[in-house]
């Protein structure tokens, strides 16, 4: 009985943000219900037990084509607290299940709309990915190196933490609000203003003139000698972090400098000479002996996993921070709350796998349910 348990969500199958968000709201225990494409039943690109962003809610096939299936899809809405969806602009509409369509179903309904580059602008209608939107806000171009340039940063950036963080952020708003007016509304979330937002202290350290444009020129680029990656003699990396004096001081001790008459830790012109001398001691023992000699002390110190590694961390298994859902390892819900734990409830779903028992649960009676299947308007794996 999650924090989000008796809150209802319809996603529209998509990619990347969308089913992230959708995720994480049903780890908190929303009844999430997907709908997917009646054509990809029995035709799943892929198995959809390491299609993990799919966890946790019950999968239904319709056919948007057509008119009773979008019918369905409306009575489906009506029921529902949140909507989210992830195609381009008008793309919705043009198939009547547009926001003023369900609103005048379900005026209390939020509207989650997910999209690169916003819902209108002069380039709102283009297609694009992860890489292009944060190369929009200045995000790419500061994360890289000097030698090689700007280095996409996985997709966690634009698709996670710029789109799917924030949809969850801005329907939960929005569903707290409309329960106080009674009204609900379009949260129109854009991955590039997302991926600006978390660029927010950082756009205020250019104002202050503490931040330079060049990469590995800053503290928090790699260009800083006590902020970085270091490679160690086994060919593996560790990652250290001491930017407060007293954690720095306790590096430095660790490492045999302390006592020796050093540049101040913050003299940029001496960052690449005192990197240089990090990067010769680093490399003198392997990973595991870095790690058994800084782990447990105030260096802000640790081993750069693979992801393999992870699970087996001792602090991810002591809080239990990966769960095995049909077999899969991966990533366990997150945040944690005191009193109504996160968990997940199901594994992910082939297209139309629920479809029968997901629409008389979502309340449509044995006889639409049937004649919607007899039509082809709902499918069932």
């Amino acid at each position: 009985m999650g924090t989000l348990s008796g809150i209802k969500v319809v996603e529209f199958a998509g990619i990347g943000p969308g089913p992230f968000c959708c995720m994480l709201l049903a780890d908190m225990g929303a009844d999430v219900l997907r709908i997917d494409r009646a054509d990809h039943v029995g035709r799943d690109p892929r198995d959809p037990r390491t299609n993990t962003t799919l966890r946790g809610r019950r999968n239904v096939a319709l056919d948007l084509k057509s008119p009773e299936g979008v019918a369905a899809a409306l009575e489906l809405c009506a029921a529902a607290d949140i909507v989210i969806e992830g195609f381009r602009p008008g793309v919705m509409e043009r198939l009547g299940l547009g926001p003023e369509v369900m609103a005048a179903r379900n005026p209390r309904l939020v509207y989650g709309r997910m999209t690169g580059w916003g819902q209108d602008g002069p380039i709102a209608h283009t297609a694009g990915h992860d890489i292009n939107y944060i190369a929009l806000t200045g995000a790419l171009h500061a994360i890289g190196t000097k030698a090689g340039g700007p280095v996409p940063p996985l997709n966690l950036v634009g698709d996670y933490g710029g789109g799917a963080l924030y949809m969850a952020l801005g329907v939960l708003a929005a569903v707290i609000e409309a329960k106080r007016s009674g009204k609900g509304q379009v949260v129109d979330t854009s991955m590039v203003e997302g991926a600006a937002s978390l660029l927010t202290p950082t756009f205020g350290a250019l104002a202050a003139g503490q931040w330079r444009e060049e990469r590995e020129a800053n503290r928090l680029d790699g260009g800083c000698h006590h902020y970085g990656v270091y490679e160690t003699s086994d060919g593996e990396h560790i990652a250290i972090g001491p930017n407060e004096p007293q954690f720095y001081a306790l590096m430095l001790k660790e490492l045999g400098l302390e006592g020796e008459t050093l540049p101040a830790q913050s003299d940029r012109d001496h960052w690449p000479a005192m990197r240089a001398r990090f990067a010769a001691i680093f490399r003198t023992r392997t990973r595991a002996e870095w790690t058994e000699r800084l782990e447990q002390k105030d260096v802000c110190f640790a081993p750069v996993l693979r992801m393999s590694e992870a699970p087996d961390h001792p602090q991810n298994k002591a809080r239990g921070s990966f769960v095995t859902v049909d077999g899969v390892v991966q990533p366990g819900p997150a945040p944690r709350f005191s009193r109504t734990p996160s968990h997940v409830s199901r594994g992910p779903a082939y297209a139309g796998e629920h479809t029968r028992e997901a629409l008389l649960a979502w309340g449509l009676s044995p006889e639409r349910v049937a004649s919607l299947m007899a039509g082809g308007a709902a499918r069932q794996r």
